[in-house]
């Protein structure tokens, strides 16, 4: 007789891709979503990301009522707008990014947090436009300027409104720069496509947690138009670390701690 897998609570229970151990999802919780017997880093929402890397109570959200639309009215397996739905039920956020101010060991600062559960964080243009106007408030507040990244590109559903968001945000940054106010970007598993190709690789200082996937188009893509094989861990962190794409390497737990310390030193505080 044959055992029937016993189907996992996820509500309770997490299984870890690298090393499969279960893990209690308040243990989960409680260790910054890294797996507890192996190390491994599971993906994390952005509101955990901004509890994470900001001061306690110090976050507070500005342009919530910014959200996307479907100006195209595209269809692919569902309608657009039923998938925008969906992703705000899911994810309790009305775009793929949220953005705020908050201080950082007594630091005040402008910060955006992606989700990758959010339409794998696909940058819409109410993504483009939400951190165009945090960018703004950096450069007219005069506040350093910290982004974490988690997208898989441009969000096809929106066309053209999406890809020019590169543009603008790389715009946005640029008039950030002549002010001479630091923006510190964070690229977490996975940063790809546009958003790579954009804002994500902007920073002054550019961070990137263990192991996380950074690149513009996929492995696959890469190695089906050059006909090669690429190195071993191509796109990973360390990959970019050792070919200079990258300033650090930087864990989790020492995430915030790091950040504050290239902060002051950026602004010249003790």
């Amino acid at each position: 007789m044959l055992l029937k897998k016993k189907k996992i609570d996820k509500s309770y229970w997490n299984k870890c891709k690298k090393c499969g151990e279960l893990i209690y999802n308040d243990d989960l919780i409680e260790n910054l979503s890294i797996c507890t017997s192996c190390g491994a880093y599971f993906r994390m929402g952005a509101k955990e990301r901004i509890d994470m890397l900001c001061d306690s109570n110090s976050f507070r959200e500005i342009n919530r009522s910014v959200k996307s639309s479907d100006p195209l009215e595209f269809t692919d397996l569902i309608p657009y707008r039923e998938r925008l739905a969906k992703s705000r039920q899911k994810c309790g956020m009305e775009e793929s990014v949220i953005t705020g101010i908050a201080s950082i060991d007594d630091i005040a600062v402008a910060v955006g947090a992606m989700d990758f559960g959010f339409m794998g964080g696909s940058m819409g243009y109410a993504t483009g436009e939400k951190l165009v106007r945090l960018i703004e408030y950096a450069t007219k507040k005069k506040r350093a300027l910290v982004i974490v990244s988690a997208s898989g590109g441009a969000r096809m559903q929106e066309g053209a409104l999406s890809l020019i968001q590169m543009a603008r945000t790389a715009a946005a940054l640029s008039r950030l720069a002549e002010h001479q106010i630091p923006y510190i970007s964070i690229m977490t598993d996975p940063t790809t496509g546009g958003v790579a190709a954009s804002f994500a690789m902007l920073g002054d200082i550019n961070i990137a947690e263990p192991a996380a996937l950074i690149g513009f188009a996929g492995p696959r893509v890469i190695e089906d138009t050059i006909g090669h094989k690429l190195p071993k861990e191509f796109q990973r962190s360390e990959f970019l670390l050792e070919h200079g794409f990258l300033d650090a390497i930087v864990g989790r737990r020492e995430l915030k701690s790091k950040v504050a310390s290239i902060l002051k030193i950026l602004l010249h505080k003790k």
